[in-house]
């Protein structure tokens, strides 16, 4: 990879600021909690293993602030600290993972001086970092096998390095396959109202030099009714108990078309973004957001001033429609609600 999506260095938090690309390769510095948040809130970093990490080196750094004489109102204090970060973006479960790991770890080592402590969480956050990007390396591994040798491989929002540590889980799998040597191509919606296929798996892809091809979200269906997708490999920002993912807007509309046309639609996701508490994907949280990311294009009005808008930022793909959850300890088919479960259980 040639560019790095966030790393701690000299106890501030460094990011490359999404929202600029692909024009533009600019990297913010973060020196406190709060300002981390508000980069999660404004999509300078995106993707749920991402902002996993982010959350978790904010607290780290909201954990720097404090000024504290007794471990209860440290623990209490960082608490507000999480809450601040929890409150950023509702449905990539991967934050509030990375966030009650944050609060467990300080609990476990409260009875340590401040500083200590201090050292602890950033040691921890790093770790979260490290680990994510080897998680997305299995994950890659794993899901390359189901990537047949000269496959077109369609994938949708992005799923890549630039939404994880570094490796990325949809385009962990389209990565590994194109390292072992697979002779492959990719098809990259676009992605509404982001961009993030447009601006950001077109950037990725290329600077890695695996060939892809962008088309409009309302393309798909005519690529695969014409036998030119081989497979759909989409990322995850949550998955229920029974394996209803949910994933950026417009996955759910992928996964139907790919069952329509007998293509396989596979989901690439670490362990983390499993939330097996919900029972079903109709408890999913759907973040909405601003009607301006739907009515304007860079600044631009492309929408009557004054239109009625709605922005849900996800959608949930039932799990009838999903071939394989590829994870980082293999690829799961079948009955997920009793494989999803076996996986997490010790």
């Amino acid at each position: 990879m040639s560019f790095r999506t966030i790393e701690w260095r000299d106890d501030k938090v460094i990011m490359i600021d999404q929202t600029r690309l692909p024009g533009e390769e600019v990297y913010c510095e973060y020196g406190d909690y709060k300002s981390v948040a508000e980069a999660i809130r404004g999509m300078i970093i995106r993707g749920a293993p991402a902002i996993g990490v982010a959350a978790a080196m904010g607290v780290a750094l909201g954990a720097r602030e404090i000024i504290a004489d007794t471990p209860e109102s440290f623990l209490r204090q960082l608490d507000n600290v999480c809450d601040v970060m929890a409150r950023t973006r509702p449905t990539a479960v991967n934050l509030f993972w990375a966030i009650e790991r944050m609060k467990r770890v300080a609990a476990e080592h409260s009875d340590r001086s401040l500083d200590e402590v201090r050292e602890i969480l950033k040691a921890e956050a790093i770790r979260i970092e490290e680990e994510d990007l080897e998680l997305c390396k299995a994950i890659g591994r794993h899901g390359a096998a189901l990537i047949p040798e000269g496959a077109t491989v369609l994938t949708h929002c992005n799923a890549g390095g630039l939404a994880t540590a570094g490796y990325g889980t949809a385009l962990g799998v389209i990565r590994a396959a194109h390292e072992a040597g697979k002779n492959i191509q990719v098809f990259a919606d676009e992605t509404r109202p982001w961009l993030q296929g447009a601006r950001l798996t077109a950037w990725e892809l290329m600077k890695d030099g695996i060939p892809v091809t962008l088309i409009s979200d309302n393309m798909a269906g005519f690529f695969m009714k014409n036998g030119e997708i081989t497979c759909c490999v989409v990322g995850a920002d949550r998955i229920a108990a029974n394996g209803d993912t949910a994933n950026k807007i417009g996955t759910y509309s992928v996964a139907v078309l790919a069952r329509e046309n007998n293509i396989p639609f596979y989901v690439a996701a670490p362990t983390s973004t499993l939330d097996l508490s919900l029972e079903n994907g109709d408890q999913i949280p759907i973040e909405e957001r601003h009607a301006r990311e739907v009515t304007h294009l860079q600044g631009l009005p492309v929408a009557p001033e004054g239109i009625a808008v709605r922005n849900p930022a996800f959608d949930v793909t039932p799990a009838r429609y999903i071939a394989g959850i590829i994870t980082e300890k293999g690829v799961i088919t079948g009955d997920y609600t009793a494989k999803l479960k076996a996986l997490v259980t010790p």
